[in-house]
């Protein structure tokens, strides 16, 4: 290889140790870090993220990547390196219009604002959460401005977590599922019976670890490349596919809870630790489309975990090690876990209402980027949309505005590749059956190990070399449609409800 391309390697390197140390403040700031330390690690963290965008964005960086973008230099390239180095190149361009002073001010007020929707969730109070929200609005506003000039801001949003979807096409998407669900969920509603108490009791949160770590280890998570640690909001984050780490909150009257953010998060774990390994410390590893991660999270939670046959070859062993799950047949436990209600949490929310529970936060985002709704109005929209898709409205904040921690942290137009995901699920789920047979069958059997390879290799391994509709049509052999999506949810609970 050439002069330039060593340079270029040290280069990313130095940038690798600063984005190593930031990745591991935020983790401590998120799972161990006390109140009175959190300002010296927010410092911190500006600091040496500054510091790695200012080296992100120098004369010098530009300089490498416009020799190597020139024919000599880029046709002597691996296909990896020249995606990775056109992918910077464009990452470049944008944000090298970023002042460094504008980044570093986003950088801290996510910080500060994270630390601030933890105390006002725990208050139930919106009011001391509001002006950090208004600031990272202001400050998103701002940053797409320098790095998407000619795009609407909402659409701009969109396209950096989810490349290549704008809101016309998620619009198509969640008519779709609108039009079908919302007398589909009436009817299932219509023949609901009294949910099952004996899931209401206590469970011991150190029994519920104990039955994290087995399911943990049944999906494929990588114990010797991975860790958990305790947050009150669950996520995943990496350092590479060496080092993956979750979280996961326990309540000790809701076992359900902590058992589905497991699956879910190490669906999101497992991921990032079977991308091809040469991507490490590169743009291509670490997926960066955030509706094909969930996808593969939500696949874990929702299409296998929420299906019977799951939990068949285990479900001794859970009652071993959670002692009242021994008097919860397998059968009322496989209701319970797809008992449908309308309910004000997200995160607990069963998979067919979940969907409106999304659409709800892509319609918030539309109001705020768009109708420029005011911060202090948010909370009132918010139980009025509550209440137009799920007729309940929140008794106080905790459990309506300030139940996630996205908005805090910058990430708006996060929310509708949850729902993407769940649609791509639906083709997959197509596929994966005309590949490996009934996946009922698959589970029943204990052979969960055959499906996790098949998505290492169809999905995981790529990393982010391929967008998400490219993904889908490569493995799919069509574009993005929410017809499977719909069409399993309606054979699933026709069934489960005698529809």
């Amino acid at each position: 290889m050439s002069k330039l391309y060593e340079e270029f390697q040290d280069y990313l390197t130095k940038i690798n140790q600063y984005d190593h140390i930031t990745t591991l403040l935020y983790w401590d700031m998120k799972t161990g870090t006390p109140r009175l330390g959190q300002p010296a690690h927010v410092d911190a963290l500006t600091y040496f993220s500054t510091e790695s965008f200012a080296m992100s964005t120098s004369e010098k960086m530009g300089e490498m990547l416009a020799g190597l973008t020139a024919p000599a230099e880029f046709d002597a390239l691996t296909d990896t390196w020249k995606f990775i180095v056109k992918e910077m190149k464009r990452d470049y361009d944008r944000n090298k219009r970023i002042p460094a002073d504008v980044y570093a001010a986003f950088v801290q007020a996510q910080a500060q604002a994270g630390n601030v929707w933890v105390e006002a969730k725990e208050k139930s109070d919106y009011s001391l959460f509001a002006p950090y929200l208004q600031k990272m609005i202001d400050l998103t506003i701002e940053l797409t401005g320098y790095t998407d000039p000619d795009k609407e801001v909402y659409d701009a949003l969109l396209d950096q977590h989810e490349a290549g979807m704008d809101s016309a096409t998620i619009d198509g998407l969640f008519d779709t599922l609108k039009k079908e669900l919302i007398p589909f969920v009436k009817e299932i509603l219509a023949r609901q019976k009294p949910e099952n108490p004996a899931l209401k009791g206590y469970f011991d949160p150190n029994c519920q670890r104990k039955v994290q770590d087995l399911l943990l280890d049944y999906i494929g998570f990588r114990k010797d490349a991975g860790s958990v640690g305790e947050t009150e909001h669950p996520f995943t984050l990496n350092f590479s596919s060496k080092d993956v780490r979750l979280t996961n909150h326990y309540y000790d009257h809701n076992p359900l809870s902590s058992i589905f953010s497991a699956i879910h998060e190490g669906g999101h774990a497992i991921f990032e630790q079977n991308v091809n390994p040469e991507y490490d410390n590169t743009i291509a590893g670490s997926c960066r489309y955030m509706g094909l991660h969930e996808s593969q999270s939500r696949f874990y939670e929702n299409i296998l975990g929420r299906n019977r046959n799951f939990w068949l070859p285990i479900y001794d062993k859970i009652g071993e090690l959670l002692p009242p799950f021994q008097d919860i047949p397998l059968e009322d436990f496989y209701r319970e876990i797809n008992y449908v209600k309308n309910s004000l949490i997200r995160v607990n929310a069963d998979e067919v209402t979940y969907c409106f529970h999304i659409i709800l936060r892509y319609e918030m985002e539309k109001a705020i980027f768009r109708d420029h709704v005011p911060v202090s109005d948010l909370p009132a929209l918010w139980n009025e949309k509550m209440q137009e898709y799920l007729q309940i409205t929140p008794q106080d904040e905790a459990n309506g505005i300030l139940q996630d921690m996205h908005w805090s942290g910058g990430d708006f137009g996060y929310f509708p590749s949850y729902l993407l995901g769940s649609i791509y699920d639906g083709m997959l789920l197509d596929t994966l059956q005309e590949e490996l047979g009934d996946v009922n069958e698959l589970l029943k059997t204990g052979k969960i190990g055959e499906i996790t390879a098949w998505l290492n290799q169809k999905i995981h391994w790529y990393g982010s070399t391929r967008k998400p509709k490219e993904a889908i049509m490569a493995v799919c052999g069509r574009e993005v449609s929410a017809e499977p999506l719909v069409r399993y949810f309606k054979q699933k609970y026709s069934e489960i409800y005698k529809l």
